[in-house]
């Protein structure tokens, strides 16, 4: 499109097939001609989907908005294959090289992207928090900020906890495995594992549930499902779960303590519970038991949450909920003057009147 980012693709076919293959968060496109000697040569695009990116197949004459590659059928009427990004965080480049700083991918290199971490833990990196470290695609690509809450939920880790603190632990649960029996097969050692996965296992298995399974949780072409993805989450922006800041600016949801190396600073935010429409209704059942001025404040007190859940909802805002509250506060006691304010007005008047010239004349 005019208005797309990525590199203009040099390949013309009348007639061509597209075959992909995923690793972690980059896709490969190859393009091939139907007929190798008298077409062009294949050619390879990678893919970087972003936060939005996706493909779409519709018809060519209703092209989504931000389509901003598109590959055309010969059908009659023609359908676009078409990537799509809102945001234009995504982006493709040429070529079929995968990045050189990610590693292994933790879905289809699961016993490659084990040992990559295992053996790099005095690699820096693991000097972070674990929370950081799982969105390192050098070592973990394909981990995104939902799932890395929802992997350290699961097993109850801190999400500041020191990253090798927790990888060594397990990397010591490994070895003793192996030397209590070593003869174990390998469907037992499946079994083993499935029962009490540790957090490499996660990272492979907690994906799977979401894009591998008998309907995908995250499907393009059925937005409606995005209700079972809901679902389905456990922690990432669930009701009730805290939230802090990384030091990368990212928000990691958790529940419980965030551990020892917790931005300073910041205190754990809670994710707001829905209300209960019998709220609305309490005001007016409270408002018999109380003074006339005490029920017409009440209501704009009521009032106020949903503006605050606004706040909530908002991208991440950082610490502040108390300052928040007290803004909040001082915003309904500069409320629009009520029935009752112009009499105590009159009344100062009268107070400043005696005061300057003496008894002043009732009015």
């Amino acid at each position: 499109s005019a208005v797309g980012r990525g590199p203009e693709v040099p390949f013309r076919s009348e007639a061509y097939s597209i075959s992909a293959v995923a690793r972690g968060k980059e896709l490969r496109l190859t393009l091939s001609a139907l007929d190798p000697a008298a077409g062009p040569p294949a050619q390879d695009l990678v893919f970087r989907f972003g936060m939005s990116g996706s493909f779409r197949l519709s018809p060519a004459a209703e092209l989504p908005r931000h389509a901003h590659l598109r590959f055309l059928t010969r059908e009659s009427p023609p359908r676009a294959l078409c990537f799509v990004d809102p945001r234009r965080f995504g982006s493709w480049r040429l070529g079929d090289a995968w990045q050189p700083e990610r590693g292994p991918c933790v879905v289809s290199e699961y016993q490659a992207f084990r040992e990559n971490v295992l053996k790099n833990l005095d690699d820096r990196a693991f000097d972070k928090p674990i929370c950081e470290v799982l969105l390192n695609q050098k070592y973990f690509n394909g981990i995104g900020n939902y799932l890395r809450a929802e992997i350290l939920y699961r097993l109850k880790i801190p999400p500041f906890e020191k990253a090798r603190t927790v990888l060594e632990a397990l990397k010591e649960q490994e070895q003793e495995r192996r030397k209590k029996d070593p003869s174990l097969t390998l469907s037992k050692k499946v079994k083993l594992r499935q029962e009490n996965p540790d957090l490499l296992e996660l990272c492979h298995s907690v994906p799977m549930e979401v894009i591998i399974a008998e309907k995908p949780l995250l499907d393009p072409e059925n937005p409606d499902n995005y209700a079972a993805f809901k679902n389905w989450l456990q922690c990432y922006l669930v009701p009730g779960m805290s939230s802090l800041r990384d030091r990368s600016g990212r928000t990691i949801w958790f529940q419980g303590e965030p551990g020892p190396m917790a931005p300073k600073g910041q205190r754990p935010r809670k994710t707001p519970r829905k209300k209960s429409p019998q709220l609305k209704a309490e005001p007016e059942a409270l408002s018999p038991k109380v003074t006339p001025r005490a029920s017409k404040q009440r209501p704009r007190a009521a009032a106020k949450p949903p503006k605050s859940e606004e706040k909530e909802e908002k991208e991440e805002e950082a610490d502040g909920p108390r300052k928040g509250r007290a803004h909040g506060r001082r915003k309904v006691i500069a409320a629009p003057a009520l029935p009752e304010v112009p009499p105590s007005v009159r009344r100062s008047r009268r107070m400043s009147a005696r005061r300057g010239k003496g008894a002043a004349p009732a009015m």
